[in-house]
């Protein structure tokens, strides 16, 4: 069948057709896009043929056993998601009781931030709003967050201040990052030298899909090549694994200060590795929904406590 590229009539679309193309999209399989919107499979097939005839393109195209989005269809993706967005909004009512609400949110962080948020958010959270359901999205950093995983989140939190097209930011506290050792680690305070932090074993955190330690990076840049002993994925695991041993772990001041029961020593590296900013970020469709505003406002205020609370030496 020929497709011939022509101006659309917005009279021969209705929601319904557009509803159904942005499952089409997301799922490249109409078995699958009908679930998704609880069509019949016959149904969605009707609803692509007449998708096919209204824009002129056949939008999905087979190769092989799959089937695949055209370049026009993947042109579509993003601003029929967006325009969907503002639709739903229309018919959004704007009253939220947090007594009342059965509301879910999702958020994404990484384990360093789920360690100092998410216990107040829980505590203030089930206070204010006991029906409320918080759930994190295993963190993925910024190339996780195509559209269709734009649209299921509430609120990311990260230290990455440009990296989520589509968010509004607000900067949520400041940190720095320090050396974690065991109380009476034998070299101590004398990490502080480089030689003998040169001299120590490390442990590293590498969060999966990364390449390295952050840190790494940036000592590398400042000529100074660390001994990795261990590799972690979490910070956590770190402080856990330092805690026991004689390693070394390069982690966040107030991440060391939260977890007192470790029984870590805070030492200064020899090298200034500077300010770190933390910065809560929802998506512009959110900006003026009273759900995501009261959420927000709680976090915000956690993040002023830790603003508040010492860092660590």
């Amino acid at each position: 069948m020929m497709y011939v590229m022509h101006r659309t009539n917005l009279a021969a679309l209705d929601l319904n057709l557009l509803v159904a193309l942005d499952a089409l999209l997301g799922e490249a399989h109409v078995g699958r896009a009908a679930l998704r919107v609880g069509l019949s499979q016959p149904a969605m097939s009707h609803a692509l043929a007449r998708l096919r005839e209204v824009l002129g393109d056949p939008l999905l195209v087979r190769v092989g056993v799959r089937m695949e989005p055209t370049p026009r269809a993947q042109a579509l993706r993003a601003p029929l998601a967006a325009a969907l967005d503002q639709v739903r909004g229309l018919f959004t009512t704007e009253a939220f009781d947090p007594a009342t609400t059965a509301r879910r949110f999702q958020m994404m962080m990484p384990d360093l931030l789920v360690d100092l948020i998410l216990a107040p958010l829980a505590a203030r959270v089930g206070v204010e709003a006991p029906g409320v359901r918080i759930d994190v999205a295993p963190w993925r950093g910024p190339d996780v967050m195509t559209p269709e995983f734009a649209r299921g989140i509430d609120v990311v939190v990260a230290c990455l201040p440009d990296a989520f097209a589509g968010f509004h930011r607000q900067l949520l506290y400041t940190d720095s990052d320090a050396l974690a050792v065991r109380r009476g680690h034998p070299a101590g305070a004398k990490l502080k030298r480089l030689s003998t932090f040169l001299a120590a074993r490390h442990i590293a955190v590498v969060p999966r899909g990364s390449r390295e330690d952050m840190i790494d990076t940036w000592l590398r840049g400042e000529g100074i090549e660390r001994r990795i002993a261990v590799a972690t994925p979490t910070y956590i695991e770190a402080l856990h694994v330092a805690a026991r041993t004689d390693l070394v772990a390069f982690a966040p001041r107030r991440l060391i200060a939260a977890n007192a029961g470790l029984k870590l020593e805070t030492i200064a590296p020899p090298r200034d590795p500077g300010v770190d900013e933390q910065y809560l970020f929802y998506p512009t469709r959110a900006q003026v929904d009273p759900g995501s505003i009261w959420l927000r406002r709680i976090i915000l205020a956690i993040g002023k406590d830790i603003a508040r609370a010492k860092r660590g030496a």
